[in-house]
């Protein structure tokens, strides 16, 4: 037969058992909404770029903190056009990017380019300037290489295509005027406008970008088809030969 201490003993393990301790709520408990709601009432602009970025990967990550995540990625490449404008291999050199985020990623960026190239297209585009640089700068500001692609522009001078002509390294990409020539006549296009980026985030021409831009316009004269302009791009800025006084 059991003793009073046994007995008691028993009771407590059993019929009083130790209360669980009480859950730690995570730092960042509430917070998405907390970020939600201020952005609901004072608007996108007064977020910082982190921030703007933590709230499109709530929607990529539905549980934890992102907040360290969105730091690193602009801490990594910059600025928020900077990771955008990331490769999706680069973009997974960041920890905790996987295939879903980066693709997520550079799904905004094509979204930005879309809504970009839709301010140009079906318009006088030689008229459009300020639309037409912020397509550019969206399209080739943050691109790790130089990229020279051209606009194909029709007699009304509206835009017919926009495309990648040839892709470079750091500080070059190889432009051969009979090619670009060769695809303006499969286009049926009157004229072009030119377009290139300076990884190194200075967008003045270079004499290389000169003599380059002479070549294509010659090509051009015996097609008649013109050369309106060439747009050098940077982190810094466009820059217009025309605009320039280069031709």
């Amino acid at each position: 037969m059991a003793d009073g201490g046994e007995l008691q003993e028993a009771w407590s393990g059993e019929l009083f058992p130790a209360k669980p301790a009480p859950k730690v709520r995570p730092h960042y408990h509430g917070h998405r909404d907390r970020l939600r709601d201020r952005t609901r009432a004072g608007g996108f602009s007064g977020l910082p770029d982190y921030e703007f970025l933590e709230l499109y990967l709530f929607r990529t990550i539905p549980r934890g903190d992102v907040k360290p995540l969105a730091k690193a990625l602009i801490a990594r490449f910059g600025s928020l056009p900077g990771v955008l404008g990331a490769s999706l291999d680069e973009l997974k050199t960041v920890g905790g990017v996987g295939d879903a985020v980066a693709l997520d990623l550079k799904l905004l960026q094509e979204a930005a380019l879309r809504v970009g190239k839709a301010a140009v297209v079906k318009r006088t585009v030689i008229s459009s300037s300020s639309a037409l640089s912020a397509y550019v700068r969206t399209a080739l500001a943050h691109e790790p290489r130089e990229q020279f692609r051209v606009l194909f522009l029709d007699k009304k001078n509206q835009l017919i295509a926009d495309e990648v002509m040839n892709h470079g390294t750091v500080d070059h990409a190889p432009v051969y005027p009979r090619e670009v020539m060769r695809r303006a006549l499969e286009l049926s296009a009157s004229a072009l406008i030119l377009v290139h980026n300076h990884p190194s985030g200075d967008p003045t021409p270079s004499g290389a970008d000169v003599q380059m831009t002479r070549e294509i316009i010659e090509a051009g004269k015996a097609l008649r088809i013109a050369i309106h302009d060439h747009l050098v791009v940077g982190r810094d800025g466009v820059a217009s030969f025309k605009a320039l006084g280069l031709f």
